[in-house]
């Protein structure tokens, strides 16, 4: 089986990981700084916190924007659950923004409407609207902020797929356009901790409070101290926090992964225009690239035109998966989702997206993948939709 994504651990990743196996410190150790420091240098952001998973980032991110019971936060329906869940989980209400037919990110178009028609029919505001950076392309994160300051919204981004890549020559991660951006570090992303994530922010306010909801809302820095310190052993919990802390093996393997971040995202580049190459004439669409931008490429997702062949969606994926190729898709649209519904979204209300999951597919793209394996997929392609067996 070709998996959709795959991880790839050398052994300068193992000897980073037994390396700290054998030190003085399992977590809360060198490790952790390290790693923050290789993407602090390669986003270009003032701060960065490491932690156990990019949903635990997305949590304290709304947290650290004042995102609480009574607020509602806006999102994209072509994500996974986690970025609409995080508003959920702060005592907030979400609701969702349709995506763009080209990019099938959050359209910024739309946002805009949506925004208009709130606001002239006195409807609840955006405390914070997360545009997510889907297949690692980016948002129009101008645009988007733009918005921002003209209806007083935050902006987090959720760049899970996008690490390494680049909105109008700057690394996504540098929130020019934004307060918070999230990474994920989960096996099939770009690059890996096994599990984890990252939040980074040029803000020392939102810093502060992400460090701290990071770990249990306890400190040992005296300037945030209530009382005097009784000693050398002494902290406060000055706020509600969580153990969402990162251990250092996954930070030793994130050092390792991130020195190779740049060639990661290159070859998957050079596999995805290979396979714009390679697709051409099939009766399919392959994804639409904006030209200010260089896409992580986490995904590749084909749009599959059922109108010139003579199988379903389902008969598509099913066949490729018999035949080895382990194609995936992303995403269901959030809103269909059964507890979603059951807070009331109902379908039909995206029509965009609704229409993006009846026909899109993620094929096999990943950073150690051959061209032999790409072949390989080209070519079951090529007989199923060709009807070539």
């Amino acid at each position: 089986m070709i998996p959709y994504g795959k991880q790839e651990i050398i052994q300068q990743d193992i000897d980073a990981v037994v390396d700290v196996l054998q030190s003085d410190f399992l977590t809360q150790g060198p490790q952790v700084p390290l790693f923050e420091k290789s993407i602090k240098d390669a986003v270009n952001a003032d701060y960065v916190f490491a932690v156990n998973s990019a949903t635990s980032a997305l949590h304290i991110a709304c947290l650290a924007l004042g995102v609480g019971k009574g607020d509602v936060v806006w999102t994209t329906p072509i994500t996974f659950v986690a970025s609409a869940n995080c508003a959920l989980y702060c005592g907030a209400d979400i609701d969702f923004v349709d995506i763009d037919s080209k990019t099938y990110n959050l359209s910024p178009e739309l946002l805009e409407q949506k925004l208009i028609h709130a606001k002239q029919n006195s409807l609840p505001l955006p405390k914070v609207v997360i545009p997510v950076h889907l297949c690692g392309q980016p948002c129009e994160m101008e645009q988007i902020h733009r918005l921002s300051k003209e209806y007083g919204f935050s902006i987090i981004e959720d760049a899970s797929h996008a690490i390494g890549g680049k909105y109008q020559s700057n690394p996504i991660g540098n929130c020019e356009y934004s307060d918070i951006t999230v990474f994920s570090f989960h096996p099939v992303k770009i690059v890996t901790t096994a599990e984890g994530g990252a939040a980074t922010t040029n803000s020392p306010e939102i810093a502060s409070k992400l460090e701290l909801l990071r770990s249990h809302g306890i400190t040992r820095d005296v300037t945030l101290m209530k009382n005097e310190s009784h000693g050398g052993w002494y902290y406060e919990q000055v706020d509600l926090g969580f153990n969402y802390r990162m251990t250092e093996m996954q930070a030793a393997l994130g050092v390792s992964q991130m020195s190779r971040l740049h060639d990661f995202v290159a070859q998957r580049n050079n596999l995805a225009t290979r396979y714009d190459e390679l697709l051409k004439g099939f009766p399919l669409i392959t994804p639409f690239q904006i030209t200010d931008s260089y896409s992580g490429r986490h995904l590749y997702v084909i749009r599959l035109e059922l109108s010139a062949i003579s199988l379903s969606h389902k008969e598509v994926f099913d066949l490729l998966r018999e035949k080895g190729i382990g194609v995936n898709l992303h995403y269901i649209p959030v809103h269909l989702q059964p507890y979603y519904k059951g807070l009331g979204f109902k379908e039909g209300q995206l029509p965009v997206a609704e229409n993006y999951y009846k026909n899109a597919i993620s094929i096999p793209l990943f950073h150690a993948m051959s061209e032999d394996q790409q072949n390989e997929v080209v070519k079951i392609l090529t007989n199923i939709l060709f009807e070539k067996e």
